[in-house]
């Protein structure tokens, strides 16, 4: 992970400053991890900017009330689990957070999908990119998968890894000789090339591949935060944004712990079944062997369910 001298001055200043009063609520594991970078893959972070709301804005918010008033912490807490449980939505929509994240250009087309943010990326056009690129880890080089289109089967040899690796390495220092060649900067501002033409940024990044790293700031509320990490936690997400939803995941445990418990239980360790699978299931706990054929589902529906169901 590499910040810049700016950048690394701006999270210094704003850590080494004394916490401002204020009657809104705040977090203090949250105010822990405010402003730092935190790692993800080879160069890449995560950083709490800013969030509004905790758990009691949420139960605020279904309740429409003034203040905590009277209340017990655990009648908020079963409240947050009826929310989570019946699917009631716009109270999380009540919280929201403002991170700074920085990731590979691949990544961040995956992560652009959740569209229900707000957004504001790094501007090539305006700006130099940081020779920066992402290369996999040895173990996470593996094959194309031969039942699912778009992803990994089983890892390649080390040293096949390791070639991959080095081709990937290599040919993203190539192309970031030749973004410097066009822009004739060799990146510290001095030209590469005396009285050759710079050419405009906005066209000499189309030489860069999808592994170069952009940043970003990302602003969303609970609700679609928790939709982005259920759906970018299941294992069938490429490896390098689960890496990310799992940094996301340990910022909720911070932020909205009782929420992030209810959402756990409700929707990361919760199964879904179709009105067919479950009458799949009815059927076998009766004692009736059901086999594909007599099921009504298809092959695929078939494997999910015995998947979900550890037969």
């Amino acid at each position: 992970m590499r910040l810049n001298e700016s950048q690394s001055a701006e999270i210094d200043e704003l850590r080494a400053a004394e916490p401002a009063p204020s009657r809104r609520p705040v977090v203090p594991a949250l105010e822990e991890i405010l402003f730092q970078a935190l790692p993800v893959l080879d160069h890449g972070f995560i950083r709490v900017v800013d969030y509004m709301g905790d758990d009691a804005a949420v139960v605020q918010a279904a309740r429409v009330s003034y203040g905590k008033g009277t209340r017990k912490v655990s009648d908020d807490r079963g409240l947050i689990r009826y929310l989570m449980r019946h699917r009631h939505t716009s109270p999380f929509e009540m919280c929201e957070i403002k991170l700074h994240v920085k990731l590979p250009i691949f990544i961040a087309r995956q992560w652009i999908r959740h569209r229900t943010a707000a957004v504001n990326e790094y501007s090539a056009r305006y700006s130099v990119l940081d020779d920066e690129i992402y290369v996999p880890e040895a173990a996470g080089v593996a094959v194309q998968s031969v039942d699912n289109r778009q992803g990994r089967g089983a890892s390649l040899a080390p040293e096949d890894a390791e070639a991959v690796r080095e081709s990937i390495r290599t040919g993203g220092e190539e192309a970031f000789r030749r973004y410097h060649e066009l822009l004739n900067d060799d990146g510290e501002g001095k030209p590469v090339t005396e009285g050759s033409p710079s050419v405009a940024r906005e066209l000499a990044r189309v030489v860069l591949p999808l592994s170069t790293y952009t940043q970003w700031y990302w602003k969303t509320d609970l609700h679609n935060l928790l939709h982005f990490v259920a759906l970018r936690l299941d294992p069938h997400a490429q490896a390098e944004i689960r890496a990310y939803a799992e940094v996301l995941a340990d910022v909720l445990r911070r932020w909205v712990p009782a929420t992030y418990e209810a959402f756990t239980d409700y929707r990361l360790d919760a199964l879904e079944l179709s009105g067919p699978a479950l009458a799949v299931v009815r059927r076998m706990l009766g004692g009736e062997k059901v086999t594909v054929e007599q099921s009504g589902l298809s092959p695929r529906e078939w494997r999910e369910l015995m998947h979900k169901l550890d037969v």
